[in-house]
């Protein structure tokens, strides 16, 4: 203000005439907002490579703690209320030992990574106690009797899990490149813990594989015609590399049905198919089955879960059936990796 009390803008004083030409009024800046607290999150998890569905489930559990707290911003609040929430976790909602950890490493994670603070002493608290858990484990004849409900590509999806020990999600992300039938391998690309490892493609899958992938071919040459046929590359190899995302090796093994658009470029490619519709169709196997194991896609990895190749395979229930006996009975499901390796087995 000056000196009469009239307000004046940006020296001006206000009133009924405008400023004079020679003065340029800036227009006020709006102000810069921080980015918001999930944001933060997403942005301090992505820097770090976790996968998507870290990134999904700490967002979950960071926004369950604010609400629990009555929408308070979580640098008011430190300790006690962490410990509150997951004591609340435990004796409420009755969570297993395992969901309430993932709770408590999300919330960590945000208070060292993103809001730059140390958690110390939680106290005292109250947490689920974990169970020790016996495995699932089928028999050969119950895997023959729900793969016989299977079809297409899920069969073949279930058969690979079972035959080379795959995960779901690793059996779904399989590239063209990464299945060599001549040399009896499949190599699981950032699998559990971001590790690379090689398993064996069983001898009775060879077949089908080779004659499905040629399907897979022709939809892709299809896409390619029509002016589409791209995939999403991991990481920046897109930027790195434009053509890949149109080679046949860069392909899916599984891909959907139907094209993924890209909201971002308008391109169409086909992603690999939903994890839901696999677990879907291997749950309604078992129902008609008749099976009243909790029976699921990680059932069909006994072989490599519970097992030390070459050392000898024991079954779960303690008949110590060997290694080399196993293989002899289940050749037509768990092909030999390298060849000669039943005789060398068969031989000690």
């Amino acid at each position: 203000m000056d000196g009469s009390g009239t307000p004046l803008l940006n020296g001006v004083r206000e009133g009924i005439h405008p400023p004079p030409a020679s003065i340029h009024v800036l227009p006020r800046q709006p102000a810069r907002q921080s980015p918001k607290l999930l944001d933060q999150l997403r942005e301090a998890l992505r820097s770090r490579h976790y996968s998507h569905r870290t990134e999904a489930t700490y967002c979950h559990w960071v926004k369950r703690y604010i609400f629990f707290h009555h929408v308070r911003h979580p640098a008011e609040m430190a300790e006690p209320e962490i410990n509150r929430f997951l004591t609340h976790l435990a004796v409420r909602e009755h969570v297993s030992a395992s969901t309430q950890n993932q709770a408590l490493c999300a919330l960590l994670f945000l208070y060292r990574h993103v809001l730059r603070r140390e958690i110390g002493d939680l106290g005292e608290v109250i947490r689920a106690r974990k169970p020790k858990r016996l495995p699932v484990v089928m028999t050969r004849e119950e895997v023959k009797a729900v793969l016989a409900h299977l079809v297409g590509d899920k069969w073949l999806m279930a058969s690979l899990m079972y035959g080379a020990g795959l995960r779901l999600m690793e059996c779904l992300r399989l590239r063209v490149q990464d299945v060599d039938i001549s040399r009896n391998e499949i190599t699981v690309r950032d699998g559990k813990g971001a590790k690379d490892r090689i398993t064996m493609v069983p001898t009775s899958l060879k077949g089908p594989l080779q004659q499905h992938l040629t399907q897979v071919k022709t939809i892709h040459e299809k896409d390619l015609a029509a002016g589409w046929g791209r995939v999403q590359l991991p990481d920046a190899l897109e930027r790195k590399y434009p053509n890949a995302p149109r080679e046949w090796r860069w392909q899916c093994v599984f891909p959907q049905e139907k094209r993924w658009k890209n909201p971002r470029t308008q391109e169409q490619g086909r992603h690999h198919i939903d994890d839901s519709l696999v677990q879907k169709a291997i749950k309604d196997a078992v129902i008609r089955t008749g099976l009243t194991k909790r029976a699921s896609c990680h059932t069909f990895r006994p072989f490599f879960c519970y097992s030390s190749l070459g050392r000898g395979l024991r079954h779960s229930n303690g008949t110590g059936t060997p290694w080399s006996q196993r293989c002899k009975d289940d050749y037509d499901l768990y092909a030999c990796f390298k060849p000669g390796t039943i005789r060398r087995a068969q031989s000690r």
